[in-house]
Parts: structure tokens; C-alpha cells; sequence
């Protein structure tokens, strides 16, 4: 004996989805606004419209965060934790990381579907949207870090360069990694931050220990975390590990490609 069928199966039963309208409205949505100078000359350089959109549409890439990002490497570079250890150092790297997972995925991009739907490639749109807000990131840190030479706070160049310009690096590629393999921004942000600051603090305890008698942290145990010659290398390997990881979470067998 079949079964009445309820009116709310009905009801489910009955609602269709019109996927065409879901799309159209996506694309009204994003598209709506005109572009700007900035967007058209990304345009020109990346040959693809749509590509320049899906860039100027990310969240991290908006004026509030460039502002935010601006004033606290201007901060870093303002405070001294030591005699020639601009705070600097240690905020960029923290700064990029939380950009760079904000700056790709569903729930946060409001281009995402439409992204989806674009013959660009998924990893395309994700590769010119990491560059660009590491640039950005790089940019502003090396105009902090151009405040402080020819003051008692300044080293060289080249030094202040590697000193964190690796660490972002490193840290910016976890973020991205976490982000982009479980889906989530606050995941990838909490990963690239946590990891800097455990990592900062662990090694300014270590170095401190070591060169210390009585065992206190001092500015220049803070800030061995980004001016020890000795992790340059382990920092370019953690990148490359994460760049392995996001190719491999964005492979077009999983469809995110």
C-alpha cells in the first residue's frame, strides 16, 4: 500500500531551481559596477577582463584592508623592540598571511560562482590574487622599512629585505594551503598567524636561553626569529611544500580547478 505523500514532500518535490536566474543574478552582481582605472589597466596587463574583475573583487584587496594593513606597518616600523629591530619584522609576515586567506574561496569571494563558471582557470584566478596581495603586503613592508634607514633602528638593505620578506613568504604559503585545503578563510588566517607567533616565540625562548645567563627575553631573542641566517632555508622549504599542497588541493580531479 503506497504511502500519502505530505504537502510539504510536495512542496519539495515541486520547487525547482532555476539555476539560469541564479546566474544571471551572480553576474548582475558582480558586474553591475563599472570598472575603474586601477581595473582597467589590470585589464590591459592580464589581457582578460573578467580576470581583472575576479581580482578587484577580492575581499582582501579592498580599501578598508589596505588601509588596515598600512597603518600597522607603519606602526611596525614607528616601534623599535630593540636597537636596530624595527617591529616591522614581525608584523608583516602575520599581516600577508591573514590577506592571502582571505583573498580565494567560497563563502568569502563574491565572485566565487561565477569564477566557477569562467573558462579561466580556477588556479589562474587564485595565482593572480595571491601575487597581488603579497605584493601589495611586500610593497608596504619595504616602505615601512625604508622609513627606518638612516636612523639608529637602520641595518642594510639587503638584510632588511630577507629578514622578512622569507618569513611572508612562509607564512603566506601555510595560510594559503590551510585556506585553500579545508575551505576556509578564518581557517587559513588562524594557521598562518598561529604558526608565526608560536614560531617567533619559541625561537626568541631558545635563543635567549642559550645566549642568556639568567634566561630573560630580550630584543634581540624577539626578533632571532627573522634575522637568524639559519632559517632562510627552512623557510623557502615550507613554501614550497605549501605551493605543493595548494596544486595538489586544486587539482581538476577534486573539480576545483
Amino acid at each position: 500500500m503506497n504511502e500519502p505523500i505530505s504537502g510539504e514532500s510536495r512542496s519539495a518535490a515541486g520547487d525547482d531551481i532555476d539555476l539560469d536566474r541564479v546566474w544571471v543574478n551572480v553576474a548582475a552582481e558582480v558586474w553591475r559596477r563599472h570598472p575603474g582605472r586601477l581595473e582597467r589597466t589590470a585589464a590591459r596587463l592580464l589581457r582578460s577582463p573578467g580576470l581583472a574583475r575576479a581580482l578587484f573583487t577580492t575581499p582582501s584587496l579592498l580599501l578598508p584592508w589596505l588601509i588596515a594593513s598600512a597603518v600597522v606597518l607603519a606602526v611596525g616600523a614607528l616601534t623599535q623592540v630593540g636597537a636596530g629591530q624595527p617591529l616591522v619584522w614581525l608584523i608583516a609576515p602575520a599581516v600577508a598571511a591573514v590577506g592571502i586567506a582571505y583573498s580565494y574561496g567560497p563563502g568569502l569571494d563574491p565572485a566565487w560562482e561565477l569564477s566557477c563558471s569562467m573558462p579561466v582557470s580556477d588556479r589562474l584566478v587564485l595565482l593572480t590574487r595571491g601575487v597581488a596581495v603579497f605584493a601589495v603586503n611586500a610593497v608596504l613592508g619595504l616602505i615601512a622599512s625604508a622609513a627606518t634607514l638612516g636612523t639608529p633602528a637602520s641595518t642594510g638593505t639587503a638584510q632588511l629585505t630577507f629578514a622578512w620578506l622569507l618569513p611572508m613568504t612562509a607564512a603566506c604559503a601555510l595560510a594559503l594551503a590551510v585556506a585553500v585545503a579545508v575551505r576556509s578563510a578564518i581557517a587559513g588566517a588562524g594557521a598562518g598567524v598561529g604558526a608565526w607567533l608560536t614560531l617567533v616565540l619559541a625561537h626568541s625562548a631558545t635563543t635567549s636561553a642559550t645566549n642568556s645567563a639568567d634566561g630573560g627575553l630580550s630584543a634581540a631573542a624577539l626578533t632571532s626569529a627573522v634575522t637568524d641566517a639559519n632559517l632562510y632555508l627552512p623557510y623557502m622549504a615550507v613554501a614550497a611544500c605549501c605551493a605543493v599542497i595548494v596544486l595538489f588541493a586544486t587539482r581538476p580531479q577534486r573539480g576545483l580547478l
